[in-house]
This record gives structure tokens, C-alpha cells and sequence, in this order.
């Protein structure tokens, strides 16, 4: 379908159309299209728009169009984008009541209806994914909520934890990026088909009724703005960099704690690769790719901001490329949460490994420190007197574990027998029973709170 004979002089310029066509990004667009093109040919024939004969022939012939796609008997090629190729094909198959399918709607609008149709079905396939794998980190964290390893500050051992406290944190990270993407989800759907190119129509039509059939909460408030926003998917690109970001600090955990020198753990080998010249490798590929991905999937979000930024109302061809960022940017964080939740779902750890690290790097320091306060010394003097001691083992090549209360009282009478069970690396974890702690009894309460939020999501 060519739209420029009737304004036009001559045929446009060859490499000018491929260069305007979007069809090879927008294509994907083609059953939103097509089931806002019947609820929008429905609403015409109801309004006595367009006669109900061809209404219903339209409608007919669109859902066999849309079987045709589906089955590959139809091939999508050879217009300027879905929405052309769609009518084009729709008119070929039925003739004149084909072209009566546009009345009272422009591309500006129908364009926007697809993306904010396609972009709440991509908002709960993630929140399903995000979903998905916070229920394996989940079940992780239950089963690991009595295994010692140390937390780190500045990557260096700070205070001893549990690994199912160590990943309630990812856990909570998650539970808060379903909640953005739900928020996120009604500013999404209003509809906005009836604005047309930008001032809407003098067509006696049922905005409210096409609203119903297309299943949104409500209409957009002004025809200008429905055509020209695209906060909606910046938004919802803000969200998948927030959920990559946190997928992406995840695996570079994973990918540390995988190594020899850490050997926290084992990820299985259907998400590891090895070296094409070194046959001992076995390299933590699944994690390092996501990790990569942030950098594509915020850089979905940077294309938006920038191609938005200096737009006057109401819609520019700029927002042609909305399309390619959205959808880089849904399927490369979508596809990151599946393989997320499939390499957590068969990490081995080594518990072992994480308990003797708890009790390395001196980790039992702030709370010999605590010790000391609670027999009345300013917490500054505490911790300059535990400093000292923490010298005096790194020259000696001893740790806490080792010393004797002999050793403690060297450098403070307070210390006295007690000393040496308050600071076993379990009566540490187990002193923090606060909302949020790490003492097994405030984990399970944190993870069963969560458990009880995601079946609200």
C-alpha cells in the first residue's frame, strides 16, 4: 500500500524506503495490531461508522490473516511497517471494505495502542520471571539458613552471616523490581486509540467501549499527549535496568565465588562452557553473559532518554526507534531471569568453605568490640583496643579462635571467661535477632514474609 499518491508527484526515493521502513523491527507487533484493529472495527460497525456487513468481514479476514502468520504461511515483507502490511493485506483479500478499517484512527494512535498492548504483556512475563527466581532463591535460602560464610564491605571479610541471609538480600532486590514492574503497569494501561494523529476526532465513536474490549483501565486524558508519550516505556526500560543491574551484581558474585580461590561454589555444567585450548577450564559463561547484558539492556534505556529528550509535540519519526530499544531491552532481561533462575536452581555450594571463611579475616572483631561496651567501655575506646589486638594476631599469625582468655585480658581486664563462647562465629549469627538480621529464627521470618508477598504479585 502506497500512502504517497495522493500527495505526491513522484515515486519516493529507493533507498529513502528502506531507510523509513521499521518493518523488520515492528513486525513482532502483528497480533497487537490485529486485535486492536478488530476492537477498533467492532466499536465503528457499533457506532453505525461503517456498515455491519463489512465490519464483520473485516474482522473475519483480519483473525485469518493473523492464522496465517502464525502458521508461516504468510510472510511479512514489502511495506513500510506491520500497520501498513497489515491493511495492505487486508485489503487485497476483501477490496473496498478493507480501506474503511482506518476510519477515526491515525498510525499515531494505533501505534501506541500496540506498544502499551505488547508492553503489558512483556510486564507480566517478567513479573513472572522475577517471580520464578526469586521462588528458587527462596527455597536456597530455607535450605541454607544454618550455613556460616562472612559478608564483605569494600570485598573484604567484614561480619559473619548465613548464605540464606546473604541471599535474602537478592531476594528482597527482587521483590521490590516485581513491585516497580506492577506499578509500572498502570501507567501503561490507558488506552490511547481515538486521539488519532494528535486532536482526536470528530467521528461519533466509543473510546469507552474499545477500552473494554482491549481490556485497559482506562482512556488517555489528552489526544496529544496519548500520541507523543512514551514515558511508559522508558519506564518500564528503567525497570529491566534495575532488574539487570541486580541480576548483574548476582552474577558477578557467582562468578568470584566459583573461583578456585574462593570455591564458595559450583555451578552445574549445563550453564558453564570451557576453553577452546584449555581442556581444565570450566568458565562460568551463563554469568559472565548476564553480566554483559547490563551494559545492552541500560543502554536500551540511555537510547530512549536521548531520542525523547528534545521531541516537540506531538508525534516525531524519532519514535520509530522506540521499537528496537523496548524490545532489545525486554528480551535480553527476560531471557537473563530464566537463565538466572535455571543456574541458581543447580548451584552446589560448598558449605564448608563458607563457614571457614566466616571465621577468617578477624570477622568476630565488632562484636569483641560489643563485648567490651556492654562491660561499660566507650565504644571508641572498644574499638581501639580490639584494633590492637587485631594487629597483634596479624603478626602473630593467630585469630580469634586461637587466643586464650590470658590473651584477651593482656589487653583488657574486662574480658573474662565468657569471652570465648560470645565470640563462636554461631552465638554471633544467633545474637542478631533483629527484623533483617542474619540469626536464623529473623531469616525465616524475613523469607516467609516474602513468600506471603509474592502471592499477592
Amino acid at each position: 500500500m502506497d500512502l504517497t499518491k495522493g500527495r505526491f508527484t513522484s515515486s519516493p526515493n529507493k533507498a529513502m524506503e528502506e531507510f523509513n521502513s521499521s518493518l523488520s523491527v515492528d513486525w513482532r507487533l502483528y497480533p497487537y495490531d490485529i486485535a486492536g484493529s478488530i476492537a477498533h472495527c467492532t466499536m465503528l460497525a457499533e457506532c453505525e461508522i461503517i456498515p455491519a456487513a463489512d465490519a464483520e468481514l473485516i474482522i473475519k479476514t483480519l483473525k485469518e490473516i493473523n492464522a496465517d502468520i502464525d502458521s508461516g504461511s504468510l510472510k511479512i515483507l514489502g511495506a513500510e511497517d506491520i500497520h501498513m502490511f497489515i491493511e495492505g493485506e487486508l485489503t487485497a483479500r476483501i477490496g473496498v471494505a478493507g480501506k474503511k478499517l482506518h476510519t477515526a484512527r491515525s498510525r499515531n494512535d494505533q501505534v501506541a495502542l500496540d506498544m502499551r498492548m505488547y508492553a503489558k504483556n512483556a510486564v507480566k512475563g517478567l513479573v513472572s520471571a522475577v517471580k520464578d527466581l526469586t521462588s528458587v532463591l527462596i527455597k536456597t535460602a530455607f535450605e541454607h539458613i544454618n550455613t556460616f560464610m562472612s559478608a564483605y564491605t569494600h570485598m573484604q571479610k567484614a561480619q559473619p552471616v548465613t548464605l540464606g541471609h546473604y541471599l535474602s538480600a537478592y531476594i528482597q532486590m527482587f521483590l521490590r523490581d516485581a513491585g516497580r514492574l506492577n506499578d509500572c503497569f498502570k501507567r501503561i494501561n490507558v488506552m490511547p486509540l481515538g486521539a488519532c494523529a494528535l486532536a482526536g476526532t470528530s467521528y461519533p465513536i466509543d473510546c469507552e467501549r474499545v477500552c473494554e474490549l482491549l481490556g485497559f483501565s482506562e482512556i488517555s486524558a489528552n489526544s496529544i499527549d496519548a500520541v507523543s508519550d512514551r514515558d511508559f516505556l522508558i519506564e518500564l526500560a528503567s525497570v529491566c535496568t534495575q532488574i539487570i543491574l541486580h541480576l548483574s551484581r548476582l552474577a558477578e558474585e557467582l562468578i568470584y565465588w566459583s573461583s578456585d580461590e574462593f570455591g564458595y561454589i559450583e555451578i552445574s555444567e549445563g550453564y558453564s562452557t570451557t576453553s577452546s585450548i584449555m581442556p581444565q577450564k570450566k568458565n562460568p559463561d551463563a554469568a559472565e553473559l548476564i553480566r554483559g547484558k547490563s551494559g545492552r539492556v541500560s543502554g536500551a534505556l540511555n537510547s530512549l532518554i536521548v531520542m525523547m529528550k528534545g521531541l516537540p509535540l506531538a508525534y516525531n519519526k524519532d519514535m520509530q526507534e522506540d521499537k528496537a530499544a523496548v524490545f532489545d531491552c525486554v528480551d535480553n532481561t527476560l531471557a537473563s531471569l530464566k537463565i538466572m533462575s535455571g543456574m541458581m536452581s543447580e548451584v552446589k555450594y560448598n558449605v564448608p568453605s563458607l563457614a571457614k571463611g566466616a571465621a577468617k579475616g578477624f570477622t568476630q572483631a565488632t562484636d569483641a568490640a560489643d563485648y567490651l561496651v556492654k562491660k561499660g567501655l566507650p565504644f571508641r575506646d572498644a574499638h581501639e583496643i580490639i584494633g590492637r589486638m587485631v594487629k597483634y594476631m596479624v603478626a602473630k599469625n593467630l585469630t580469634f579462635d586461637k587466643l586464650k582468655l590470658s590473651d584477651y585480658k593482656t589487653f583488657s581486664p574486662l574480658f573474662e571467661d565468657d569471652i570465648i563462647e560470645v565470640l563462636k562465629i554461631k552465638n554471633i549469627i544467633a545474637a542478631r535477632k533483629i527484623p533483617g538480621g542474619p540469626a536464623p529464627s529473623a531469616v525465616r521470618r524475613a523469607l516467609k514474609a516474602v513468600e506471603k508477598e509474592l502471592r499477592k504479585l
